[in-house]
């Protein structure tokens, strides 16, 4: 990913350190100035020479490295380690590795990183959990991903933003006219833009002329109605840089500019205050309401190499920055945050725990919690990031360097609610803590379960088209089922009461839910087995009782086939409860077939007659 390296690493000057000698002196200016490329000519010239030590190696490591040249940053990196380096050289190597989809190898590097910054955020994270892959990969898919067809193939394509009347904006280097970034060798930065149809089809890009100077400009973002643009761009555009007199080298910073668009035109545009010579300020996103300025910078006072930050926005009037802090800032690298309609903050990573370069997390303004890795739907070994998602028209955009070129996705959000199941004890409404809650899909798969908090809650995230069923149960207490239907994305929440066991007892039988079979067949069903586990903890409360079991079904068919079939019922069922510690000498069964009917319909049973007769029976046998 070159160009994206160019402006999201590339935020604090290098300083030179031990091996620095008039061997190096060409390439170490060449690498201060950023000119990437060419400082790594300079330094190879060193290596052909037979100059180079640890220092060369590292240069050339960490050259390839902004350049996100993974394979060569590898190869350096291996040398530059054959002597002790600093800690944020094996983080490096150990991001490296992970994007080569060395695990191993960059957990034996993590290692040493921890042990030279035991304090840092990134290290204690390794320590406490090395092997984090396997609950990244396991982490609920909610997007769909799929490509488009504006990318050029070639140059890098990124920062894609939808506004609300369907019109894409996104920054590219395709434009191969124009003068180079000397960092990279790599043309400029520009703003583009495409027309999303009704189909979701997007137009050929043109370029947004009216903001693109001979220098970077983007990425961006846009208002909610489409008339306010915020975006980056580089200071040497209007004349705001830093002359490193010694170097010869004109060294600017980015920052965010505002635009508004008059008569289908972007003009009057002006700098944002925030912006400075000393450090860049970056990847602008405006909440929905237009009041707050989400952005990325390495000012002063951060967590990191480079952090998410916001300001007030108050017509042309603007707020101190204000650090989003170590729930989403790390002593790495963060940036391109996009702050979503409703109140998730997407922004790229490579300081928190992922596969491998920048990795796209979320989080939620709402609760507060921790920031979340999207998973392997969305983030792969290479760089992933720029996310943004329009909720009004249900569409997202993303950029991933995993076919080792910035190329733009659509992520379309997989519609998903929260079922929630809250459990109480049905006679005295108290709370129960710990009973276990089931979640099955509509063909009775059970997808997962948990046991309820000391609030007596569990949430499943499950998708809006399908239907489920919540299975509740709990020692001492029947077993519940409730039905959870699709939803359009509002959350459902069960109330599920649980009866105490003692209330199913009578004088005569074990009252049970009915145990279903399938069609033609007589195995135990999932939903059969949670009803007869109320049996079984009933017959050890009670080790005295003795259970006759007596399985009915519907007058259709033949009388003889009934019979059999019935019998295999009540003798699977026998064996169920046999195979759950009770013994066999306290049981015994038989199959009834349409010999003793509930409601005596006969031949002219209505679905729902015949559904009360298709039953089994427990009842208590007295001595």
């Amino acid at each position: 990913m070159k160009k994206i390296y160019s402006l999201f690493s590339l935020f604090l000057l290098v300083t030179l350190g031990y091996g620095q000698n008039k061997h190096t002196e060409k390439a170490d200016k060449l690498y201060q100035g950023y000119q990437y490329v060419d400082a790594i000519d300079a330094y190879l010239e060193v290596v052909d020479d037979n100059e180079a030590d640890a220092y060369v190696y590292k240069q050339l490591a960490d050259s390839y490295y902004h350049l996100f040249n993974i394979k060569e940053a590898s190869i350096w990196y291996k040398k530059a380690l054959e002597t002790t380096q600093d800690a944020e050289t094996y983080f490096r190597y150990a991001q490296v590795l992970k994007s080569e989809g060395n695990y191993d190898q960059a957990n034996a590097q993590m290692d040493e990183f921890a042990k030279l910054a035991p304090n840092d955020q990134r290290a204690k994270a390794h320590l406490a959990n090395p092997n984090y892959i396997p609950e990244l990969a396991d982490i609920t898919k909610t997007f769909e991903v799929e490509g488009v067809d504006i990318n050029d193939g070639e140059h890098s394509d990124f920062g894609a933003v939808l506004s609300n009347d369907n019109i894409l904006y996104f920054v590219s280097t395709r434009k191969t006219s124009g003068k180079e970034d000397a960092w990279t060798n790599q043309p400029y930065l520009d703003i583009y833009q495409s027309t999303r149809d009704e189909n979701g089809d997007l137009s050929t890009p043109k370029e947004v002329s009216e903001l693109n100077t001979i220098y970077h400009d983007g990425p961006l973002t846009i208002s909610a109605d489409g008339k306010t643009m915020y975006f980056s761009r580089d200071g040497h555009s209007d004349g705001t840089f830093k002359k490193l007199k010694s170097k010869r080298v004109k060294v600017a910073q980015q920052g965010i500019y505002k635009a508004t668009l008059v008569d289908g035109k972007w003009g009057n545009i002006e700098a944002l205050p925030i912006n400075s010579i000393d450090y860049t300020v970056s990847h602008p996103s405006i909440s929905s309401d237009g009041k707050t300025l989400y952005f990325a910078s390495n000012m002063p006072n951060g967590l990191g190499d480079s952090d998410i930050w916001k300001i007030s926005v108050n017509g042309n009037s603007y707020g101190d920055p204000v650090n989003l802090g170590p729930k989403v800032n790390t002593s790495g690298k963060e940036g391109f945050p996009y702050i979503s309609e409703d109140n998730i903050l997407y922004f790229a990573s490579s300081g928190r725990q992922g596969f491998g370069g920048l990795d796209i997390f979320k989080y939620d303004l709402k609760t507060n919690e921790t920031s979340v890795n999207l998973g392997n739907a969305i983030n792969t070994t290479r760089d992933d990031f720029a996310f943004s998602v329009n909720t009004t028209l249900k569409i997202g955009y993303f950029t991933s360097n995993k076919t080792g070129v910035d190329q733009i996705y659509q992520a379309i959000p997989i519609c998903q609610f929260e079922a929630i199941a809250l459990v109480k004890d049905q006679i005295k409404n108290t709370i129960l803590s710990g009973a276990q809650v089931t979640i099955l899909d509509a063909q009775l798969n059970e997808i997962a379960a948990q046991a309820t908090d000391t609030s007596g809650k569990t949430r499943f995230n499950v998708n809006c088209e399908n239907s489920y069923t919540i299975n509740v149960s709990m020692d001492g207490y029947e077993t519940a089922s409730f039905k959870v239907a699709a939803s359009e994305g509002e959350d459902v929440k069960v109330h599920a009461d649980l009866k105490p066991i003692n209330e199913m007892i009578t004088e005569t039988e074990v009252k049970l839910n009915n145990i279903y079979f399938e069609f033609n067949n007589s195995n135990i069903t999932n939903q059969g087995a949670l009803e007869l586990d109320k049996l079984v903890e009933i017959m050890k409360d009670y080790p005295e009782m003795k259970i006759m079991v007596r399985s009915h079904t519907d007058s259709k068919g033949n009388a003889d086939y009934n019979l059999k079939l019935s019998e295999r019922r009540a003798q699977s069922t026998m064996q169920y409860v046999i195979s759950k510690g009770i013994s066999k000498d306290r049981l015994s069964a038989k199959g009834m077939g349409a010999t003793a009917p509930k409601i005596d319909c006969k031949s002219n049973c209505t679905e729902a007659e015949d559904a009360q007769n298709r039953r089994s029976e427990f009842l208590i046998v007295k001595d």
